[in-house]
């Protein structure tokens, strides 16, 4: 059992801060400790107090918990002083474990969670210790010192950021408008992560993401997949957050999932698929069904049939074992959906012919379409088909179809929000 620290304040609310932090790393499977900077007397709709404990009592929480236990990595949240900052800095100094550093200033009711010159001494005592900092847009503007609106200010702010001593630095895009873009800097390279942009701010969602990012840094994750399965676990948040007050919602900082249970669906599903779909919708490549995580950030978060569907004498049958990873083609198809609603988690292939294209659109499905020839050179032709197809209709259709190109055969793609829904639309389909 690896074991994470988080330093941040007390949310009585329960919804950030120190109980969100220790809710991330007891999902993410570490031991956590902490280190409480301040009590708040806070809920879903106000801010009411801030108590500052006494820097000695900020040091000695410290020296506790490094004494006796082997930290591999840590999160410092809610320092709130200059003096906080400089205690926990001088505590931290000769550790070699990563710190995450994420330099809440704003609380997401609007209240202020800093005092004085914090920012400049955050600046100049702890980011030249931080693995990685933080900030939102907002932040992001007070520790570069310069505006911060679009995405290209993002991107001079991250490099101002660096400048002042972190090894990388993670803009996060929630408060930007527009698409939902996270921008990570790190030895001079910019990486963006897009993901789907929730309709509402949840209380703890910058929390749960430093933390979750700590937790796996201190599994033995490196700094990138480490972001990567942390932002994962932030949308798995949203999309299971609750409103347990009378104000803002709360993300779920401890959400987990179940890939036993994805895993059966897919299976089911391949065995229902074979009993209902004619033989002559069965295109030459075989059939793959596929589902997604929630909140899947990658094809190893898609489970699909290690082999097809396919036509054995006069009947079908499902080949091969349900895996994740198993179906790169499949995955990239509901990959991109998700990025656009990310209900739509799972999809199935069929054969194209011309009259199916309008019996789907008498029944009444959303149909999408993309033509080969329009692709752009360099990209996936299942990322930017599905893309295509999305954005042309205004919304994630039911079926997107391919009328395939040279060597590449036609085909139709039925997406819906699990296996029994893809079903559902496939016999539909397949009724006439």
């Amino acid at each position: 059992m690896r074991t994470a620290l988080t330093i941040a304040g007390s949310d009585s609310g329960g919804g950030a801060g120190i109980q969100a932090d220790l809710k991330s790393f007891a999902a993410i499977g570490v031991h956590g400790t902490s280190v409480v900077t301040c009590v708040t007397a806070q809920n879903t709709r106000s801010v009411d107090s801030i108590f500052p404990l006494p820097q000695t009592e900020v040091r000695a929480q410290l020296r506790a918990v490094l004494r006796d236990f082997d930290v591999r990595g840590a999160k410092a949240g809610m320092l709130y002083s200059a003096d906080i900052v400089r205690a926990v800095a001088n505590e931290l100094a000769g550790t070699k474990f990563p710190v995450v550093v994420d330099p809440v200033m704003v609380a997401t009711v609007g209240a202020s969670l800093e005092r004085g010159d914090f920012a400049a001494a955050l600046a100049r005592h702890l980011l030249p210790r931080a693995a990685l900092v933080t900030p939102n847009r907002y932040e992001a503007g007070r520790l570069s010192r310069l505006r911060v609106r679009t995405l290209a200010d993002a991107r001079i702010a991250a490099k101002a950021i660096a400048k002042l001593g972190p090894a990388a630095v993670l803009v996060k895009g929630g408060h930007f408008k527009g698409e939902l873009v996270d921008l990570l800097y790190r030895d001079g390279e910019f990486t963006e992560y897009h993901g789907y942009r929730h309709p509402a701010d949840l209380h703890g969602s910058g929390c749960t993401l430093a933390a979750s990012i700590a937790g796996y840094l201190a599994s033995g994750l490196d700094l990138v997949p480490a972001v990567e399965r942390a932002r994962q676990r932030v949308a798995l948040g949203f999309l299971t957050g609750y409103r347990p007050g009378k104000g803002v919602g709360v993300i779920n900082s401890h959400a987990t999932v179940d890939r036993y249970e994805v895993l059966r669906a897919v299976q089911d599903g391949a065995e229902a698929a074979a009993r209902a779909i004619p033989l002559d919708w069965v295109p030459e490549v075989g059939i793959n069904l596929g589902y997604a995580l929630p909140a899947a950030a990658s094809p190893e978060d898609v489970c699909a049939l290690e082999g097809r569907i396919i036509r054995v004498r006069d009947r079908l049958q499902a080949t091969g074992n349900a895996a994740f990873g198993a179906s790169r083609h499949v995955a990239r198809i509901i990959l991109t959906a998700m990025r656009f609603d990310p209900r739509f988690r799972s999809a199935i292939n069929l054969k194209y012919k011309e009259k199916n294209l309008s019996r789907l659109k008498k029944i009444g499905f959303a149909v999408g379409t993309f033509e080969r020839g329009m692709q752009p050179e360099g990209t996936s032709t299942m990322e930017w088909g599905t893309e295509h197809a999305i954005r042309r209709l205004g919304r994630v259709p039911d079926v997107i179809a391919d009328r395939g190109d040279v060597g590449k055969e036609a085909m139709v793609r039925i997406l819906g929000t699990e296996p029994r829904d893809v079903m559902r639309k496939v016999r539909r389909v397949v009724r006439g």
